[in-house]
């Protein structure tokens, strides 16, 4: 056994695991071992016995379930299995066999919830990790299923967690079963904890809650297996604990909450104070309790008592009576002499207590003190010592105080009985484990005989089982030796015995406790090897108990036994006023026992019945002076016949230190403990045969690799006998039986190291291969790289020659190009620059020469001005001068000549002479004078050119001469100027030098200011920089904060927006609950009312666990009928009993409030809905406010309607047309007069003149009516021939009656004749304004033919182009006209058809009236009404017509009797939804509301009755569920609303409803499908529940990944499948076939989404709960399996399209766990990594799954506890549910998104094997 590891004893931790080092040989004397924190030791071997240490389990089996389990059984192997459990992976239970043992945390742990309850119900124990709820689970399911009674036994030290596991049994059978009444027994049950917790558990130093009784309580169960009621027994209350307290315990915790409460108005009278005030709850020094209010605790109390029926007035009895027990602590006695004593005068403690108690001061005062003795002649009264006294009053208080629980516990026991008949029960002993104290008194000896007795109970039990198990697999029986403790009890029980001297000295006038200790040791000691005597002490003795020995110290032992009270102070009590104190003393004689108490009428059912003989009158006395031991002795024969009559299930609660520290492992309190609690003494006889138990199938998947091909046969049970022969050659270490393999103890150990070295040698050879094909791939991956990259270096180096050779060739060409540029450069440089200085010299030279030609040609020319005017002014002159002169010398010829002349002249002859030749001359100086005229006139042109010519040269050269003036003042001034300057100039010297002299003062004062400046402006610039950082700082952070504020914003209107969400699905999840819970609650009701109809027959035998809760589906707008059925029933039925009446009608005052409560809720729904009716519902009320409209005025409103409605119909027709004109041409001649347009428009007013004198001519008709009806009415008093007239006749009393209806009839007929003219008026003005349309069309028809003449005018391009446009504008804005008039014209008919369906109706029964009046010759002379013919439809309407008396059976044909199946192969989808509604609609149309309503509630009703009788059929539901939607979609797309209207077509517009509005019954209809939902998920909940955990966890889909570990007692559900195993191939069918069937049913893609997304939800919370609870599945081959169940599961998504359902989301929890139980599990990294991939788990589910995560081969790593820490702390601030479990039975919230039809109604036919020939189409 060489490197094997065994454990070896410790005085610290107990056991320590140590390594061998050396091979053990026989006869070695000392091992060789290496301690785990690596120091080597040697271990000698006992020299006796030569035992070696037990060898250590291989880790693979550390932390297993059942310790069973484990292949080495013993000590430390159970011992190291319970705290790695407990400390590494915080798991309290753990199975030994059958027996759970549970460890006290002191921590509150969420593993109690209502989740992990239904999580545990119904499943087998093995298949489950160790729980409290387990073991309820597996006695419930045996009392149904073998019909016997369970007990459950907790047993455990004080403050181990007994009454906390009872309590959490008791809640999982009131939460499984549930009560079989209304009176809620389970919470009753519930609610006696607190009471009996406040008056029997107290604060001890071990536990603050410690039970200080013993109790079990039977809970009661009926023939359905629901709780009835329930009964408790009490053993051995501790009574000193009322009148003494240890140091740093209480008293009972009710003295307390008294006290805490003593301020209460209601508890004033009772005088209490601080608990330190009185003696009885002070003595412990430790009032109170952290973490525990007592006020708080006083409140659950009372409100306890109230739900178990205990009065307010008997509560204040009770309290009373505990307040006066604590006074009375408080009364002191004065010693007199050393034989009396007394009690001061007025006492104040005992006066109170006497004023509570009802009672005289003196006599109680006096009997306190004294004490009667009898004699046989006489009686006395004898004082007693004040110590006697002293322990009398505490007596008296004891005794009060048992007397006052035993009567709490009759009344609670009254308060849990059930009338009902008791079938069967399950019993909850609540007992004190073993004790041993330092001290050991009377009490710890009751409590250890009756230990003794429940382990022989145990022991009988467990060898029984292990008998059992080895007959039925038929293994050799061989007889297992175990401790049998009989020996034990006789030593205490028999005659002779302990209990029997203790009773015996009891009755000795002066026995003592020494006497009965000498006694003991006489008759006991050296003749009974269990009874010993201590060696300093004679007043104890010892006994050797199964679990340990124990020394009793004899002192208080007879005084504890005889529980001496004295008479009469009993007496003085029972005389009290007051009537509860009598009241505890008066059954005492019935009593059996002090502590134990049996209701009258309770008889104890199927278990046999041990009933105490019935006392004797004389026997009374005798009966009360039964000694406390002889009355335990008797309560316990009793509990053990019942334990024996019923199959018990063992708890051992395990305290795993003193110091109540959470999660905090002592191993030597825990072994004493084991050792005391029977569980080692299970291991050594289960040790002691085949502890280890195979099945074949498991053994052979196990140890499959053990196996050659060959030695692999088809008969598997063979193929193991083959394989075990060759691996265990001695046969005595194992047996075959029938389906087992059985193994001894450490074999299994041995096959899992055989195991284990072959899958070593395996993994080596693997890893060779592996890692010389990896160094091979390595190694050519390595060769091909070199190559390579040889050839890349090559080429890259032969590239980098070529590419010198390139860059050198291309450098010399760059050389040659640029020296060449740089020359060239040079030269053009040069060249630019020699040409840039030729052309500047040139061009100076050249402006130079110009220059001064320009001088010398300005000279020349001045020069001959000046000179051309000289000589002109020298010519003038001389000019001048010589006309003058000849003036002067032709006036001195002149005058002589004139001389001369004068002297002919005076001569005649002369003149005559003269005469002639005058003439001559004359006519010669004429033309002379005209000739020089000519020459003047030529002069003086040339004079005028001159003038001109000289006076401009004059105004030049007076301009020149200015110019030159000018210039010479200017020069004079600018000489001034100098002069000034220079002045000025001397002046501003004078100043520079002064300027000078300031600047230098100035630049000194400069200096200064800048230096100061400077310093200023750094100091400035400083501060501007701070500022400037600070505004910087400032503005960063408002940006950051403006940042963080709008970040803030967003995320919280994110988180609002999701928020919003999650309430609207929680307020649409809650009103579909809500839905639910109605269901419900009608289907309760339903099973009431046929529990009531066959109450007379006998219900047939059968014990079948059914669920408490089943689906119903009613309507409340049908509700109202079926109660009064309901109540109608009770009345007729006689035969049910009068218990059931009242229940009945308290259920249906429930059922009444919660209709009540859901039609609230539906209302609240129905706002937005109302507020959009609200205008609807405004107009009816204004209708409704007018006054009744008599007969005639509703005939006269109907033609009114009806001849709008034909007039509306024209207008849409014509309307029609006229659009259909302007469409079909698009053309400039539409408007011509020739165009259709305009002939439509011709057409219509020619209709509309038409129509007004067919209006005119009604008009005139309608007067001959009203004058035919007033001759028919006249002649009322003389018609006889008439039945129906004599019979109205007959009807009126007298002639007034008749005629006064003449008289209305009149008046009728006046109003009828006022409102036809108002018509007419109205009529009138309608022709008005068509002449006015008429008109407007004739100017517009004007205007477009001035358009059209314009147009002709253009370009033929430009024309048409114009024409176009202005046509497509026009018929543009004619269409937009047109398309609102029609919009409007449609609203106004569907409102006018509405009102006028209603008034026709009522018109239709006044004229059957109007007829039955008139005579046939009237009726054949009155003219017809043409408005009132119906219109022949010439096609099909979409409407089926039905009788009325026809309406059952459509019911029943189409709903009750119609197999979904015939319809969803052959028929359209839907089909019987679209004939209900082509039905409503044809009720509709006749408008009748009636047939309207019975049809829709005949429909739902069918409906509910076809779903609850074939409820469980998945084809059934979801065919309804189906058609449901379809009818519902039916009601909205046809109901006229716009906002279902979008997508029909202008035939199914027509089919909408036209008088009724059905919003409320599409409500009904909603709530109806939502139910029918709710009812196909738990159709496919209960279909999937079973396939879930075999399918997706148990079964191995990828064979070979995962072996089966070795398991205990409790054998789980096998993993490998057989024929009746759930694969995931068969959840995948099951979906498949789902799939097609709602598909088939043609149900609407969204909503099958739904559903996929239900279903698959269920999966995956179903699985990962099952995960989450079963240690055995969490392991790296079950991730791997789980992900590839899971991919399936998303491959069939994928497959049918529904990858966006978000069904792949709802397995996300699942995924993450089985990635969890796949990755690393060691670093700091890998734990960041988990906890960012596991958001979708909850704190509490990763470290539940890393805690249960458990190697199955050894090659895999255990996750450290360090790990966890870690995960933890990194998980700590992530704000998710506490919740471990998901909730599998949350529905989502349903949706039905409108889906509208394409399909045609008038299309559909029905097909004659639906039998329904009895409808017509329409």
């Amino acid at each position: 056994i060489g490197s094997e590891e065994v454990w070896i004893p410790d005085p610290e931790e107990v056991w320590k695991s140590a390594e061998l080092l050396k091979d053990y040989k026989p006869g070695d004397k000392v091992l060789q071992l290496r301690l785990e924190e690596g120091k080597d030791l040697e271990y000698c071997l006992d020299p006796k016995t030569k035992e070696l240490p037990p060898l250590r389990n291989p880790d693979i089996l550390v932390g297993e379930n059942d310790l069973t389990a484990l292949s080495y059984l013993h000590e430390p192997a159970v011992l190291h299995n319970l705290k790695v459990r407990f400390i590494d992976s915080k798991l309290i239970y753990t199975y030994c066999g059958i027996v759970l043992v549970a460890i006290n945390p002191y921590e509150q742990l969420p593993i109690y919830g209502e989740d992990i309850i239904n999580a545990y119900s119904g499943q087998n124990m093995g298949d489950m990790d160790p729980h409290i709820f387990a073991v309820a689970e597996e006695a419930y399911k045996q009392m149904a299923r073998d019909e016997r009674n369970q007990s459950i036994i907790v047993s455990g030290e004080s403050g181990a967690g007994k009454t906390v596991s009872a309590k959490y049994a008791m809640r999982y059978f009131a939460t499984v079963s549930g009560s079989a009444s209304e009176a809620n027994v389970e919470e009753k049950v519930l609610a006696s904890n607190p009471i009996m917790e406040s008056i029997g558990n107290a604060k001890t130093t071990r536990n603050d809650n410690s039970s200080r009784f013993g109790k079990y309580i039977e809970i009661g169960f009926d023939k359905r297996y629901r709780i009835i009621g329930a009964n408790m027994r009490t053993y051995l209350l501790e009574k000193s604990r009322v009148v003494f307290q240890a140091e740093e315990e209480r008293n009972y915790h009710i003295f307390y909450q008294l006290c805490a409460s003593a301020a209460l108005p209601e508890f004033k009278t009772l005088r209490l104070g601080n608990a330190d005030y009185f003696h009885y709850t002070k003595q412990g020094g430790s009032p109170v309790i952290d973490g525990v209010d007592d006020a708080k605790e006083m409140v659950n109390t009372r409100q306890a008592c109230t739900l178990l029926g205990i009065s307010d007035s008997y509560q204040m009895g009770i309290f009373r009576i505990l307040a006066g027990i604590l006074h009375l602590g408080n009364v002191e006695f004065a010693s007199r002499d050393s034989d009396s004593c007394t009690i001061p005068p007025k006492h104040d403690p005992l006066t109170i207590f006497c004023d509570l108690m009802g009672v005289e001061y003196e006599e109680m005062a006096h009997w306190l003190c004294h004490r009667k003795l009898a004699t046989a002649t006489e009686t006395y009264i004898k004082p007693i010592s004040k110590l006697h006294a002293i322990n009398a009053r505490d007596a008296l208080a004891k005794h009060i105080y048992a007397n006052l629980f035993n009567w709490i516990v009759d009344h609670v026991n009254k308060a849990l009985h059930s009338t009902i008949k008791q079938h069967s029960f399950i019993g909850v002993l609540d007992i004190y484990g073993f004790e041993t104290f330092e001290i050991n008194s009377f009490e710890q000896f009751c409590i250890n005989y009756a230990n003794e007795k429940l382990q022989q109970q145990f022991n009988m039990h467990v060898f029984k089982l292990e008998q059992e198990e080895y007959m039925k697999e038929q293994i050799p029986w061989t007889l297992i030796d175990f401790y049998d403790n009989q020996p034990c009890i006789n030593l205490i029980e028999a005659k002779m015995g302990i209990l029997d001297l203790l009773d015996e000295e009891c009755k000795m006038p002066k026995g003592s406790d020494d006497t009965w200790a000498q006694k003991l040791y006489n008759t006991h000691l050296n003749k009974c090897a269990l009874f010993e005597k201590p060696r300093l002490s004679n007043k104890a003795f010892i006994i050797k108990h199964f679990a340990d020995k124990v020394e009793y110290q004899c002192e208080g032992f007879l005084e504890k036994n005889k529980d001496t009270v004295y008479e009469e102070q009993i007496k003085v009590l029972k005389s009290s006023k007051f009537k509860l104190l009598p009241e505890l003393f008066q059954d005492e004689e019935k009593v059996l026992s002090p502590t134990s108490a049996t209701p009258s009428g309770r008889v104890p059912l199927s278990r046999t019945a041990v009933k105490p003989a019935k006392a004797r009158p004389g026997q009374t006395s005798k009966e009360h002076k039964k000694t406390v031991g002889h009355q335990f002795r008797n309560s316990l024969h009793l509990l053990m016949e019942t334990l024996n009559a019923t199959t018990p299930h063992y708890v051992r609660c395990i305290k795993p230190n003193d110091f109540k520290f959470p999660f905090t492992f002592d191993e030597k309190r825990a072994v004493q403990q084991l050792r005391a609690c029977g569980v080692l003494e299970t291991i050594r006889i289960s040790a002691a045969g085949f502890p280890s138990r195979w099945t074949y199938q498991e053994f052979f998947s196990r140890y499959r690799v053990l196996m050659k091909q060959r030695d692999v046969l088809g008969d598997r049970k063979q193929t193991c006998k083959n394989v075990l022969e060759k691996l265990i050659l001695d046969k005595d270490k194992y047996q075959f039986g029938k389906t087992k393999i059985f193994f001894r103890a450490g074999q299994v150990a041995y096959l899992e190291k055989i195991r284990a070295d072959k899958l070593r040698a395996a993994c080596i050879r693997i890893q060779k291969t592996i890692r010389g094909w990896l160094m091979r791939k390595k190694y050519m991956r390595m060769r091909k790289a070199a190559i390579t990259i040889q050839r890349y270096v090559r080429g890259y180096q032969a590239r980098c020659y070529a590419k010198f050779l390139r860059r050198t060739r291309a450098a010399i060409t760059i050389q040659k190009f640029h020296r060449m540029y740089v020359v060239r450069k040079r030269y053009q440089c040069m060249r630019d620059a020699t040409i840039a200085l030729q052309a500047l010299l040139r061009g100076y030279m050249a402006r130079n020469k110009y220059q001064m030609m320009l001088r010398e040609h300005k000279s020349i020319i001045i020069q001959k001005h000046v000179r051309g005017w000289l000589a002109r002014v020298h010519y003038r002159r001389t000019l001048k001068a010589i006309v003058y002169l000849q003036c002067c010398y032709r006036r001195m010829m002149a005058k002589r000549e004139l001389k001369k002349l004068k002297i002919e002249a005076r001569s005649v002859e002369r003149y005559k002479k003269l005469h002639i030749g005058l003439e001559n001359k004359i006519m010669q100086l004429q033309r002379k004078i005209d000739e020089q005229n000519k020459e003047y006139k030529s002069l003086l042109e040339k004079l005028n050119s001159l003038e001109i010519t000289y006076s401009t040269e004059t105004e030049r050269l007076r301009s020149d001469v200015e110019r030159l003036r000018m210039s010479e003042e200017e020069a004079k001034n600018a000489t001034n100027r100098v002069l000034s300057l220079q002045e000025e100039i001397a002046k501003l010297r004078k100043e520079l030098h002064q300027t000078q002299s300031e600047k230098k003062t100035i630049e000194e004062w400069a200096d200064k200011y800048k230096h100061e400046t400077e310093q200023l402006v750094s100091e400035l610039k400083d501060q501007n920089t701070l500022l400037k950082t600070e505004k910087e700082e400032l503005n960063r952070r408002i940006h950051d904060q403006a940042k963080e504020i709008t970040e803030a914003m967003e995320k919280k209107l994110v988180e609002e927006t999701k928020q919003l969400e999650l309430d609207l699905n929680d307020e649409r999840l809650r009103y579909q609950n809500l839905l639910n819970e109605f269901s419900r609650l009608e289907e309760r009701y339903d099973d009431l009312k046929d529990e009531m109809n066959l109450m007379a027959s006998i219900p047939k035998p059968g014990h079948k666990r059914t669920d408490s809760t089943h689906s119903s589906n009613e309507s409340e707008y049908t509700f109202s009928s079926e109660i009064t059925e309901a109540e109608d029933l009770p009345l007729r039925m006689e035969e049910p009993s009068e218990k059931k009446a009242p229940l009945d009608m308290s259920l249906f005052l429930k059922l009444q409030k919660r209709v009540t409560e859901l039609e609230q809720e539906k209302q609240s729904l129905q706002d937005e809905l109302d507020r959009k009716e609200e205008q609807a519902l405004r107009a009816k009320a204004k209708e409704e406010e007018r006054p009744p409209i008599r007969g005639a005025e509703l005939e006269y409103e109907s033609l009114k309607r009806q001849e709008l409605e034909s007039e509306n119909k024209k207008l849409k027709n014509e309307l029609n047309e006229l659009q259909k004109a302007l469409t079909e041409t698009r053309s400039p001649e539409v408007t011509a007069p020739g165009a259709p347009a305009y002939r439509v428009l011709l057409d219509q007013l020619t209709s509309v003149s038409e129509e007004l004198e067919v209006r005119k001519e009604e008009v005139l008709i309608l007067r001959s009516q009203l004058v035919s009806q007033k001759e028919a009415i006249q002649p009322k008093d003389t018609m006889t021939d008439s039945t129906i007239l004599l019979e109205d006749v007959q009807k009126m009393k007298d002639k007034g009656e008749i005629a006064q209806a003449y008289i209305g009839l009149k008046e009728t007929n006046r109003l009828l004749e006022s409102q036809l003219q108002s018509q007419k008026k109205s009529h009138e003005n309608e022709l008005e304004s068509l002449r006015g349309e008429i008109q407007s069309l004739k100017e517009e028809n004007n205007r477009q033919q001035q358009l059209l003449a314009q147009n002709l005018q253009l370009p033929p391009e430009a024309r048409i182009e114009a024409s176009l446009q202005h046509e497509i504008t026009r018929l543009t804005n004619e269409n937009l006209d047109l398309m609102e008039q029609l919009e409007k014209q449609d609203k106004t008919v569907r409102k006018l058809k509405k009102q006028l369906k209603v008034f026709a109706k009522k018109i239709g029964e006044l004229e059957v009236g109007q007829m039955e009046n008139i005579s046939p010759g009237q009726i054949i002379d009155e003219p017809i009404r043409p408005v009132n013919i119906p219109r022949k439809e010439k096609d099909f309407q979409g409407m089926l017509e039905y009788k009325k008396e026809d309406e059952q059976k459509l019911v029943k044909n189409l709903i009750l009797e119609l197999k979904p199946r015939g319809v969803a192969v052959n028929l359209i989808p839907g089909l019987p939804a679209y004939i209900l509604f082509m039905c409503v609609r044809h009720a509709d149309y006749l408008n009748d509301d009636q047939k309207v309503r019975s049809l829709l509630t005949s429909t739902i009703n069918g409906i509910k009755k076809v779903l609850k009788k074939r409820g469980d059929d998945f084809e059934t539901v979801s065919f309804w569920l189906s058609n449901t939607c379809r009818f519902l979609h039916c009601l909205k797309q046809y109901s006229g609303e716009e906002g279902f209207m979008k997508h029909n077509t202008p035939r199914q517009n027509e089919h909408c409803l036209t008088n009724f509005d059905l919003a409320e019954y599409r409500q009904v209809l909603s709530d109806l499908a939502i139910q029918i939902y709710q009812q196909l998920v738990r159709v496919l909940e209960n279909i999937l529940q079973p396939m879930i955990v075999s399918g997706m966890l148990e079964h191995e889909t990828i064979q070979g990944v995962s072996g089966v570990k070795p398991t205990g007692l409790r054998k789980r559900t096998s993993s490998i499948a057989d024929e009746g195993t759930y694969t995931l191939d068969s959840i995948i069918r099951q979906l498949n076939s789902f799939h097609s069937v709602m598909c088939q049913h043609g149900m609407d893609p969204e909503l099958i989404k739904q559903v996929v997304k239900q279903m698959f939800y269920i999966i995956g919370a179903v699985t990962l709960n099952n995960l989450l609870l079963r240690k055995d599945m969490c392991s790296w081959s079950k991730g791997m399996q789980i992900r590839y169940n899971v991919s399936q599961l998303e491959e069939w998504l994928r497959d049918k399209n529904l990858m966006n359902s978000g069904a792949k989301e709802t397995l996300e929890p699942l995924i993450q766990a089985a990635q969890l139980l796949q990755v690393k599990k060691k670093t700091d990294e890998d734990a960041e990594a988990i906890c960012s991939m596991c958001n979708a788990l909850t704190t509490a589910q990763i470290v539940k799954v890393l805690n249960l995560y458990t190697p199955v081969n050894e090659f895999e790593e255990r996750v450290l506890v360090s790990f966890i820490r870690t995960i933890q702390l990194r998980l700590r601030d992530r704000k998710d549910s506490p919740q471990l479990l998901m909730d599998a039975k949350h529905i989502f919230p349903v949706t039905f998104p409108f889906n509208p039809s394409s399909l045609a109604l008038e299309t559909i036919q029905i097909p004659a094997s639906l039998g329904l020939g009895f409808i017509s189409r329409v």
